[in-house]
């Protein structure tokens, strides 16, 4: 979504997003409960953590962040529109349910043949996988202990599929353009949120779909079951870095799945690790103020495909390709001393047109390890990956500044056996630590 995002603010194109954010649903309920917190308490620090790591990531915030339980009056109002409509009924138990007979068009996104659908048969799980379309809930009556709202319609709190209808038409009107999500939701969520959406407004719900497919991870379905589940903190406490992380990702066109492994997370560290030397090799030569007309055309060809490439369903793929050609054509002719001042100016727009959608060039590291290190120190994660970082190649300032801060904290704590695990262990590397009133000093041998 974000390599979508930037490229049509790249052709100018003014974009308002909307991102919504489900903190009330079934499992949500029941976990909060299993762990004696409300449900904003416990929803709170998952979504913090998932912000902090689509920043680590560089993906630009939606202007619109909308959570649904901030939104219960709108949905409300949908479910009341809809009964009206003759789209939804009560049950006995206070439950509201869409009436699936009322939409003859249901299916129209999926293409899925519905002719064996059992006609007024329910379902209330608010669940991401499911193969059967039946009346799905629209507002579910309190059950005692739930969190629940007193509303219009009920003291009960909404269904899953009515929250994202709700707060897309609250922000983006009752037809908008475009529609984004996992291939997993097209059926039965979007289905069902077109049909709760369409029947009251009688207009097209959204325009356009994009359904991105699923990320494999060395071949396989990514689970903590197959044991091949891995996080952004995770992979950044390994020392790969964040920008070879987002490379990765955005690698393949999304249509398609993409495999994860570890031989392409070190494939996009060097390649970035290529497009900043090159750009770093253009500032730093000394030029004559002149052009090359060879090299202005390529410059102009790499800009041209590659834009052709993003124009073309977003192919990802193909639109690298112009760019590390341009930049083996470049440094070719640095080599040869036919690289000229105004050639330099032109290249350097081409980066800058491709680093504004793929956002790797810049280099924003340092930041995103600084606070995995942090959030591991702070959490008491640091003895899993002290050594592994020291370890490696991993070690930058930012790794030794959270692992002297680990440090500090044993102490306090009279764990003093850890301490001097990290001082043993930093000083294998060459780092020494210098204690003193003011606190824990560092230096480099």
């Amino acid at each position: 979504m974000d390599v979508l995002r930037r490229f049509l603010e790249l052709t100018g194109i003014r974009v308002r997003h909307v991102m919504n954010v489900t903190d009330v649903d079934d499992k949500i309920i029941r976990n909060a409960a299993a762990a004696g917190v409300p449900i904003g308490e416990y929803t709170q620090r998952f979504e913090q953590a998932f912000f902090e790591d689509l920043d680590a990531l560089r993906v630009e915030r939606p202007e619109i962040i909308a959570r649904a339980t901030e939104h219960i009056p709108r949905m409300v109002e949908l479910v009341q529109r809809l009964a009206a409509a003759g789209a939804a009924y009560q049950t006995e138990d206070g439950s509201w349910y869409f009436r699936l007979a009322a939409f003859p068009d249901y299916g129209k996104l999926s293409k899925k043949d519905l002719s064996g659908m059992e006609d007024g048969a329910r379902v209330d799980l608010d669940e991401y996988e499911k193969d059967s379309a039946r009346d799905f809930a629209l507002w579910k009556a309190a059950k005692p202990g739930e969190t629940s709202w007193d509303t219009a319609i009920g003291r009960g709190r909404p269904g899953w599929h009515i929250e994202c209808s709700a707060m897309a038409m609250e922000y983006l009107g009752e037809s908008f353009d475009l529609h984004c999500g996992g291939e997993d939701l097209m059926f039965p969520h979007h289905e069902n949120e077109i049909a709760q959406s369409e029947s009251v407004t009688h207009k097209p719900f959204a325009r356009h779909w994009m359904h991105v497919r699923f990320l494999l991870v060395d071949g396989r379905k990514m689970s903590k079951s197959e044991g091949n589940f891995y996080t952004v903190r995770g992979l950044l406490l390994k020392g790969y870095k964040a920008s070879a992380i987002r490379l990765a990702l955005i690698s393949v066109p999304y249509r398609h799945q993409y495999n994860f492994t570890f031989e392409g997370l070190t494939e996009a560290t060097n390649a970035i690790e290529r497009l900043r030397t090159f750009r770093q090799r253009l500032i730093a030569a000394s030029l004559e103020e002149d052009e090359n007309p060879e090299l202005q055309a390529a410059s102009q060809k790499a800009q041209a495909d590659y834009m052709a490439a993003l124009n073309n369903d977003l192919n990802i793929a193909e639109a690298r390709a112009p760019i590390f050609d341009l930049v083996r054509t470049a440094n070719t002719a640095i080599d040869q001393g036919q690289l000229k001042a105004s050639d330099r100016e032109a290249i350097l727009a081409v980066l800058a047109s491709f680093d504004a959608v793929f956002c790797v060039i810049e280099d924003h590291d340092a930041e995103p390890t600084r606070h995995a290190l942090e959030w591991a120190a702070e959490t008491g994660r640091m003895s899993e990956v002290a050594s592994e970082l020291v370890a490696s190649q991993a070690l930058t300032d930012e790794a030794i500044e959270a692992l002297v801060a680990e440090r500090s904290l044993a102490k306090k704590q009279r764990n003093f056996a850890r301490a001097d695990q990290i001082r043993n262990e930093l000083a294998e590397k060459g780092v020494v630590i210098e204690d003193s009133k003011d606190g824990a000093r560092w230096k480099r041998k």
